[in-house]
């Protein structure tokens, strides 16, 4: 083997390598789990089922490898030509051509019809309680509360949701501040670009739909334990959907590669209880009402009092 040859191959199994931990990598950004090896699980009936699909199609998958290899390393052992084995003269057997023709098909069959239906929920975003905007910027994300309820929201303010100002400063070059030291204030958890200065509060229990585009480049707007995924793209409205019964915080990232801030745009959903929610939308609003009184009163300049007699 030339020395050329083997520099190749050391760089060949060197960029599998790269590629392998950018993809172990991207898979957990979301929300990283320490040693994740597989899908999470989510936490909408959405998300379950499409771990549910993607473990029957991974079986599905072990179980051929286990027919087809251990098929072939039979072969290889029991029938190789140091122990005198003679190749067979038979050219053709129409039952084991049917069977492996048939069995395949069934098989996709078998995948195909629930991965549509599947496909189909996702997509069916009627019924809606909630409705929300969501605008992609380079680089932060815009919330606006449409309807709830039956009803237009109209006096709930538009959340800026940006990468938190530590987790900003810590990525600066020679800021002096260790990503390590980035943690949240609440669980101690280790935070560095994952947390946002204001997330998206919506209600547990609630179907919530999202309203998503984009106002200058493509953005994708992701949260995987919503099973919530859709391309933010200038000119077009793209919809998905959740109803999460459990409250908590969850994390998403934007998915699509739209410059070099692209990792600064975590996706951080607050979920409610419903109650709760209520209690956060209406206060919400009092303070806009508030906010708009004050700043009518600046610019009003004081009415004269009329003279009497």
């Amino acid at each position: 083997m030339t020395m050329s040859s083997s520099n190749s191959k050391r760089r060949i199994v060197g960029t599998g390598i790269a590629l392998g931990a950018l993809l172990v990598s991207m898979a957990a950004a979301a929300n990283p789990v320490p040693w994740q090896m597989n899908l999470p699980q989510g936490v909408t009936k959405v998300s379950h089922q499409i771990w549910d699909l993607h473990m029957a199609a991974l079986w599905v998958c072990v179980g051929l490898a286990i027919v087809v290899y251990g098929a072939m390393f039979i072969a290889i052992v029991r029938f190789r030509r140091s122990k005198g084995a003679v190749a067979g003269t038979w050219h053709e057997n129409r039952v084991l051509e049917i069977a492996w023709t048939a069995l395949p098909v069934l098989i996709l069959a078998g995948l195909a019809a629930p991965a549509t239906i599947l496909t189909r929920d996702m997509y069916n975003a009627t019924d809606s309680q909630m409705t929300v905007k969501v605008t992609g910027y380079q680089w932060l994300w815009r919330y606006d509360y449409i309807s709830y309820d039956g009803k237009p929201v109209t006096k709930v303010p538009t959340v800026w949701s940006r990468l938190a100002w530590d987790s900003n400063t810590a990525r600066q070059l020679d800021s002096g501040v260790s990503p390590w030291s980035v943690v949240d204030k609440q669980t101690g958890e280790h935070d560095y670009l994952l947390n946002v200065t204001e997330p998206l509060v919506i209600p547990a229990g609630v179907k919530v739909r999202f309203l998503i585009t984009a106002d200058d480049v493509i953005h994708g707007w992701w949260v995987p334990d919503f099973a919530a995924k859709r391309d933010a793209i200038p000119g077009i409205m793209n919809d998905a959907w959740a109803k999460v019964d459990k409250p908590g915080i969850y994390r998403g990232q934007c998915y699509v590669l739209c410059g070099q801030d692209h990792s600064a745009m975590p996706i951080v959903v607050k979920v409610l209880p419903k109650d709760q929610f209520n209690a956060w939308l209406a206060a919400q609003q009092s303070k806009a009402t508030l906010d708009k009184a004050a700043r009518t009163a600046e610019v009003t300049p004081p009415q004269p009092v009329p003279a009497k007699g």
